[in-house]
């Protein structure tokens, strides 16, 4: 597909309708290198007859004329008229410079568009990069960050196709999975990743344990409820005996793990709960407090689209690959969560 962006200017004259002016310059451009006006005419893709009857139609909107008629010598360009060709030259040039942009941001939107019609299936996952580097890899999906809780009851109430999830108990993950068994649903466990404290790069503050966040001069960024990355907050506070109130910045919330490293960077917080990619992709410390196992869940018939497959292996030969995760291939190797 290519689009091409280009600048109109339209005289209108009383009664007679309008007249390009982009196509007349090219037209005054022939005359005044001395094609005649039935050359002229035919260069324009217009008749004789038509392109003198635009041509008095201009000259008559803007008071002056455009071509000296000579009898026997053609006809030859006024100063105005020889003024107002290369005018409109010079505002396509100076168009060519900018329009690029409009080309390309329209060209974004198009694509954007397109893919949200073309998707097939609604995907509802917990915050993560390489979920979401994936599904800009695999066509046919929309994805929706959510929490892990909400993106479960999307799928239970066939709001979703697929739910991203995480977990770290073995007692929880069992939980979940009896649940969604009942519905005949089926879960892929795709990767195991680091969860801890995203502190600034050399942790000036000397964070080191949860305990550490009692400190009120240390400020908190918190992930939202619902969250997965909350849920394990909460438990390791519930574990450790600390009164979640009793931490400076625990009800300031924020959507996502990069959301939190974002706060960090801009000096609004000093530590943040958040997984060990996100620290090391933005510079920042990490602490590492637990690691947790990555599902996907879908319903039977989802199984069977090769899409589904394909979103699968993606997500685990990336995490594979990727700083703060591991690759989980078989139910056997995480056989104690499920």
């Amino acid at each position: 597909m290519q689009i091409e962006v280009r600048p109109s200017l339209i005289v209108n004259s009383q009664g007679k309708g309008s007249v390009d002016l982009i196509w007349l310059s090219q037209f005054l451009k022939d005359i005044e290198s001395g094609s005649s006006l039935v050359v002229a005419s035919k260069k324009s893709g217009t008749s004789y007859r038509g392109a003198w009857g635009k041509l008095n139609e201009v000259e008559s909107a803007l008071g002056m004329p455009l071509i000296v008629r000579t009898k026997g010598h053609g006809s030859k360009l006024t100063e105005f008229g020889s003024f107002l060709f290369k005018f409109i030259d010079e505002m396509q040039a100076g168009h060519i410079q900018y329009g690029s942009s409009y080309q390309e941001t329209l060209l974004k939107a198009i694509n954007q568009i397109q893919k949200s019609e073309n998707a097939r299936w609604k995907f509802f996952s917990s915050s993560d990069s390489i979920i979401q580097k994936v599904v800009g890899e695999v066509k046919g999906f929309s994805l929706k960050i959510a929490g892990s809780g909400e993106s479960l009851e999307r799928l239970l109430n066939h709001e979703a196709h697929i739910a991203g999830y995480h977990v770290s108990s073995e007692k929880s993950s069992k939980a979940i999975h009896q649940r969604l068994s009942k519905s005949d649903i089926q879960i892929f466990p795709v990767m195991k990743r680091t969860q801890g404290l995203i502190v600034k790069k050399g942790n000036p503050l000397h964070i080191q344990s949860m305990e550490d966040l009692l400190n009120q001069k240390i400020r908190f960024i918190n992930r939202q409820i619902g969250s997965g990355t909350r849920l394990l907050l909460d438990t390791l506070l519930i574990e450790e005996g600390i009164e979640p109130l009793d931490i400076n910045g625990y009800l300031q919330e924020e959507f996502t793990h990069s959301a939190v490293a974002n706060a960090i960077l801009a000096g609004k917080a000093d530590v943040g709960i958040g997984v060990k990619n996100i620290a090391l992709e933005n510079g920042l410390g990490f602490i590492p407090l637990k690691d947790e196992i990555f599902f996907l869940a879908m319903h039977q018939e989802m199984v069977s689209q090769p899409e589904s497959s394909k979103l699968i292996r993606k997500i685990r030969s990336y995490s594979g690959n990727t700083p703060g995760y591991k690759a989980i291939s078989l139910n056997r190797q995480v056989k104690e969560w499920l």
